[in-house]
């Protein structure tokens, strides 16, 4: 037995039974009804009610419960059907024109799965509950497929479009259910991770490798970029702790290439794990290729966006799908879903408004000696001090590098 089909038969029959019920109803649509005909004759109710029918507001009582069957055939002494049976007959006959199968037999199964008609504002509560769980579920799943179908394109704009729709059907659904819209983290559910599409997953590797090349060998590239991209925007979380070693140095003003990076990997403790080995730090910083910084940062962005926007969708339908989860509690858990996806929007504005610096050309005499000396003393076994005037780190030009590398 289906909780939810039952109260939208208990709805339906109740309504079918006093059509007074509805006053009591009035938040309650059609649409928020599962099967089509409930829809169909839910919609004929209401039009029927608003038009007036002569049942509206009648004092004539609903039969007894046994003979609810047998109500069309009750005639009156004068001949004439009661209002309330006609009510029945003219909203079977509207609903029909609408769709197949409403039959005179089956208003009356509706009537006989109502318990009692003055619980009708209660069945309809747990009616509504249904449709909040099914609406969310089914924008959940566009998202999720927008997101997808941008991901093979290379696109953002309908994965966008598609989460501000979601975002505002919650909170058009927390309105209406009468609650605050406030995301809070649901008290189970861990979060989805994200995925890449298999049909995009060598594209976004290349695009990362790419990426990591060139800020390896142009470290000045990182001003570009550090402000928005993160290490979680990489699909490869290996490549994501390259991408944090060589921010590391950056920051600290170290020089970079292939011995510096490898030495900080060691320092994180991501050598030994097995996070990365020596031979995917030299392919990477032996595989510089020419490019902007910027632009594979970007494409990176945009595939971290539609990945979280997948995995966000994902999180949100699984909530939809707890029918123990109460409308409220599953409003600001999907809210709070949608959490992640808003901080990568955030950081994908930052990216395209602001404007690309001009690449900077490495100097051929190498770091300074202040930036020679303070990397040294980082290097040394027992840190000292740094001595009160030391110069505020500024963007460190790449290294001098051997001719056979083909630097230029």
């Amino acid at each position: 037995m289906n909780p939810l089909l039952e109260a939208e038969r208990a709805v339906l029959g109740a309504v079918l039974l006093d059509p007074d019920q509805l006053r009591h109803m009035d938040w309650l649509a059609p649409d928020h009804f599962h099967r089509p005909v409930h829809h169909a004759l839910f919609t004929s109710l209401r039009k029927l009610h608003s038009d007036g029918h002569p049942a509206v507001g009648t004092d004539e009582p609903a039969p007894p419960r046994g003979t609810r069957g047998a109500w069309p055939d009750r005639i009156t002494a004068g001949g004439s059907t009661p209002v309330r049976s006609q009510w029945v007959t003219d909203a079977v006959d509207d609903a029909a024109l609408h769709v197949r199968g409403l039959t005179a037999a089956y208003a009356h199964t509706l009537i006989s799965s109502c318990p009692r008609p003055e619980h009708a504002p209660v069945y309809g509560r747990m009616v509504l509950e249904g449709a909040i769980h099914r609406t969310v579920a089914q924008h959940a799943i566009r998202l999720h497929q927008a997101a997808r179908a941008d991901a093979l394109k290379g696109e953002v704009e309908g994965t966008m479009r598609s989460a501000d729709v979601l975002t505002g059907v919650l909170t058009d659904l927390a309105r209406r259910w009468g609650t605050e819209p406030r995301p809070v983290a649901p008290t189970a559910s861990p979060p989805t991770a994200a995925a890449v599409p298999p049909e995009t997953a060598d594209l976004v590797a290349e695009d990362e490798r790419f990426l990591l090349a060139v800020l390896a060998e142009q470290p000045q590239a990182l001003d570009e970029v550090v402000a928005w991209l993160r290490p979680g925007d990489f699909a490869d979380p290996a490549h994501g702790q390259v991408y944090r070693c060589l921010g590391a140095l950056h920051h600290r003003g170290e020089p970079i290439d292939r011995i510096t990076l490898l030495w900080e990997a060691q320092q994180r403790g991501l050598l030994a794990d097995g996070t990365l080995s020596g031979e995917q730090l030299t392919a990477l910083c032996d595989g510089a290729v020419p490019g902007s910084a910027d632009w594979f940062a970007q494409r990176v962005m945009r595939s971290s966006l539609t990945r979280t926007a997948a995995a966000s969708a994902r999180s949100v339908r699984a909530l939809a799908e707890d029918e123990a989860l109460g409308p409220g509690r599953l409003i600001n858990a999907a809210l709070h879903a949608l959490g992640p996806l808003s901080e990568v929007r955030t950081r994908w504005a930052t990216a395209n408004a602001t404007p690309t610096p001009a690449a900077s050309v490495p100097s051929a005499d190498g770091p300074s000696p202040a930036r020679v000396h303070a990397a040294r003393a980082r290097s040394a076994p027992h840190h000292t001090p740094a001595p009160p005037g030391r110069p505020d780190p500024a963007p460190a030009p790449a290294a001098a590098r051997s001719p056979t590398r083909g630097h230029p």
